[in-house]
């Protein structure tokens, strides 16, 4: 039986499908640990632009990046809370895999759950799998929910891909 999970959420309605498997799989009581990573892109600092306009500085769209996150964390932790359950918040800088699968250490959850975006081709190729990474460097098990609204999409499209 588990405790204690990791649910990593960049946001969006995807990432939090996740949330769904982790209340099934914990008691009233468990603990889940949320943790969004803050991927800064990387940015001229202090520069402008051909038309006068600043650029922000790599540590301004950190800082807005972050302060964005913590919020996020904390309306989606008061919720779980509502629920029963123990929730920790972590908001780290850096590259998320290598985030979500230290975090999972260093909190010694017993596995971590997330979701699949379900990229495809060269939008895969091009932006990497997060979920992927996790699975190749995490040293906890991870169980990797299927998004539904890709499968809703899936099938809603090109039902004949879906179903074979």
């Amino acid at each position: 039986m588990y405790t204690h999970v990791l649910v990593p959420l960049d946001g969006s309605g995807i990432s939090e499908e996740a949330l769904n498997e982790a209340r099934r799989m914990l008691d009233v009581g468990g603990t889940i640990t949320l943790v969004t990573a803050v991927d800064v892109p990387e940015l001229p600092a202090h520069s402008f632009d051909l038309y006068g306009g600043v650029i922000m500085s790599d540590s301004e769209t950190q800082r807005q990046m972050e302060e964005w996150a913590k919020h996020y964390l904390d309306s989606t932790a008061a919720l779980l809370a509502d629920e029963g359950f123990k929730v920790n918040k972590v908001v780290n800088i850096g590259d998320p895999a290598k985030i979500i699968a230290d975090t999972a250490v260093l909190e010694k959850v017993d596995a971590i759950v997330m979701t699949t975006h379900g990229r495809s081709g060269v939008s895969r190729w091009l932006f990497g799998s997060i979920t992927n990474k996790v699975l190749s460097i995490a040293t906890r098990p991870v169980v990797v929910v299927p998004s539904k609204e890709k499968l809703k999409m899936l099938e809603k499209n090109a039902p004949e891909a879906f179903y074979g």
